[in-house]
């Protein structure tokens, strides 16, 4: 985690310190709340660990040739066979949930964990009765970390025998029977939930038990005695409550988790409903049914799955969540190569080797070569080598209680403030952009997708200076806030660093609320999305301390690197005062046609240019070059000599490399 990152962290630790609930005792159903062992209403604030025991082809960037649990095993033991992949699973599950993983969940604000579990690393396929420790093992040490960090970790079978769904999430495998075409899957299902319930009765953290993950199938009377999700739900129920009497049961509706038709009235007096929720709108009537279903049946609501969007669709649904108090858990915890998540692992160039040779873009490559680009790419999901991505955290945990925003980084004046570290926080405190979610599913929120996850339009930078990255795609009437710190009192220029590709945007700056440095000024073409110029926004006046800067696109159609901000009394960077007598004043005539004079003093003798330049900070002539001696200086300057043409320009006087000023100068012909 860099030295950026930290500072957030702690500071989102210390906003959510107070915050946190401090559970204790078996969660328990009372009417329509979840409670805890005191009888307390509890809501659930937790996060989910998929790709870890059901890895998914988006997750692994497989999706294109591989998606399902199964399909990815097929590609990898086909690459470096059944030894070698069992190793690399064995890495991949040591790296992409450990200890410290679980820890930062806990540090971030969350109070429990839903696990994502593929039936098969507990029981075998078609083997009735046989159970794997080695699968228990991890739910164990899971559970152990979570109770060491007071986290509720609920249990989700994500991947039931033959599968509950026909997609890739449910691992179906087309052509066998699925978990409602066969008694047999279906009797190993409730066997199973019977012996994970015996297991964990015990067990105060275990939040409950999640039966079956986003069910999707017509029932008809075709179908074995089982004959629908609420006979098998109920038939799971009763075999649980053979052997635990305690823990809640969640029940999922049909059709993605949406559909609860015939799943009510409740058949057992610590059950849940849990609904998942994606891709939609936030507002009320998205969940009325939901709060219908919870006061008809008297039973809590959970949402136990959400997420892939941007950060402002996160935080307003979960801002709806908890104003109608259900518990929520967000999808998922880590990535490989995302920014929809608070974890991204960095997709390594011999792992995407890989991918292309699956793909079908490259020839075949070496077995040694594989298996080393798989393992290494395991080891890139270990916390420690993933980025933390703050603004995703910040958007789930602090900001729907808080419209305040936050440093992403620390921007000085003076310096260079870089336009993708603009604040955390929601629209339209931190910033405004005009596409900002994901409704539907599909639709562009990002064009870049990369660095941040609002809807902020972020790519790679070309330029130079830069942080690697620009906002890009600018829209009409989008805004970026940053907070600053100004170091030393005094006036200040600021220029932009732009690209564009027609010309025609225009854009102002605020501080505190204020327009500042010049109004509105235009941003000329440059030739090209990736081919930088420099603008002159203006000179303000600037009190030390902590300040709310805004820039906004009046008109867009230009991307931004960065934003250059230079003493401009006389003052070098970092220093509290000017010498006695170095200054630069206004031209004569100005405006002028077609000469001025500038005049300019020098404290001591040393050296000294003088530059004109155009608006986009390219030189256009050099007045003066050399070692000049104190005192009163006077430079003559004619537009004709440089063949330009009615504008706006700006002259520089650098002196001794430590000071510079500059001024603008109108020239009208």
């Amino acid at each position: 985690m860099n030295v950026r990152s930290c500072a957030i962290f702690l500071l989102l630790c210390i906003v959510l310190g107070s915050a946190t609930v401090s559970a204790q005792g078996f969660l328990g159903v009372s009417g329509t709340k979840i409670v805890n062992g005191r009888g307390e209403e509890f809501i659930l604030r937790g996060i989910g660990l998929g790709g870890w025991l059901v890895p998914e082809g988006y997750m692994l960037q497989t999706s294109s040739f591989a998606n399902s649990p199964t399909e990815i095993r097929n590609k990898i033991v086909g690459m470096v066979g059944a030894a070698n992949a069992d190793t690399f699973y064995a890495l991949y599950r040591k790296s992409y949930v450990a200890r410290k993983d679980i820890e930062q969940i806990a540090k971030w604000g969350f109070n429990s964990i839903r696990l994502p579990m593929h039936y098969a690393l507990l029981t075998p396929k078609n083997q009735p009765g046989v159970y794997l420790e080695s699968g228990f093992a991890l739910i164990d040490s899971l559970l152990s970390w979570c109770e060491a960090n007071r986290l509720y970790l609920i249990l989700d079978l994500h991947c039931a025998p033959g599968g509950q769904n026909s997609a890739n999430i449910s691992d179906y495998i087309s052509g066998e029977p699925s978990l409602w075409e066969s008694v047999d899957n279906q009797n190993q299902t409730i066997a199973l939930w019977k012996k994970i319930a015996e297991r964990y009765a015990a067990k105060e953290w275990i939040g409950g038990y999640d039966l079956l993950n986003e069910t999707v199938w017509t029932f008809g009377a075709m179908l074995p005695p089982l004959k629908n999700l609420r006979d098998l739900s109920i038939a799971i129920t009763s075999a649980i409550r053979q052997v635990d009497t305690t823990h809640i049961v969640f029940i999922e509706g049909n059709s993605w988790a949406t559909d609860f038709s015939g799943l009510t009235p409740a058949w057992d007096a610590k059950m849940a409903y849990s609904f998942h929720k994606y891709w939609n709108s936030n507002d009320y009537n998205s969940i009325a049914y939901l709060i219908s279903l919870r006061t008809n049946s008297n039973r809590p609501l959970w949402l136990g799955e959400s997420g892939e969007n941007s950060n402002q669709w996160f935080e307003e649904c979960i801002t709806l969540m908890e104003a109608n108090k259900i518990g929520w858990a967000w999808w998922p915890h880590k990535k490989i190569g995302s920014i929809a998540g608070p974890l991204s692992a960095t997709l390594i160039p011999e792992y995407n080797t890989l991918l292309s040779y699956w793909k079908g873009q490259t020839t075949r490559p070496t077995l040694t070569f594989a298996l080393n680009a798989l393992l290494d790419q395991a080891g890139m999901l270990a916390y420690d080598k993933c980025r933390f991505q703050p603004d995703v955290i910040d958007a789930i945990i602090r900001q729907p209680n808080s419209t305040e925003t936050l440093p992403y980084a620390n921007n000085s004046i003076p310096g260079y403030i870089y336009a993708v570290n603009y604040d955390m926080g929601k629209m339209p405190f931190a910033y405004k952009d005009n596409d900002y979610q994901q409704i539907p599913q599909g639709t562009a929120y990002n064009s870049g997708w990369v660095y941040r996850n609002d809807g902020v339009d972020i790519e790679s930078c070309s330029d130079a200076p830069t942080n690697g990255y620009d906002v890009g795609w600018i829209g009409d009437g989008e805004y970026l806030r940053f907070t600053v710190n100004v170091l030393h009192a005094g006036s200040y220029s600021a220029n932009i660093r732009v690209a564009s590709q027609s010309g025609g945007g225009q854009v102002m700056m605020q501080v505190d609320d204020t327009i500042s440095f010049g109004g509105v000024v235009s941003v000329p073409l440059t030739g090209g999305w990736q081919t930088w110029g420099t603008v002159f926004l203006g000179i303000h006046d600037l009190a030390p301390g902590t300040h709310k800067l805004r820039i906004i696109f009046v008109k867009g159609g230009f991307n931004l690197n960065h934003m250059q901000f230079s003493r401009f009394d006389g003052v070098a960077d970092g220093e509290t005062s000017q010498p006695n007598t170095f200054g630069v004043r206004q031209n004569y005539p100005n405006p002028f046609n077609p000469s001025t004079r500038i005049a300019y003093s020098l404290p001591s003798s040393g050296s000294v240019s003088l530059e004109v330049m155009d608006v986009l900070g390219r030189r256009v002539r050099t007045i003066e070059q050399g070692f000049q001696a104190e005192g009163e200086h006077f430079a003559e300057f004619d537009a004709r000599s440089a063949g330009l043409s009615s504008g706006v320009y700006y002259y520089r006087v650098n002196y001794s490399g430590h000071y510079s000023k500059t001024m603008k100068a109108v020239l009208i012909q």
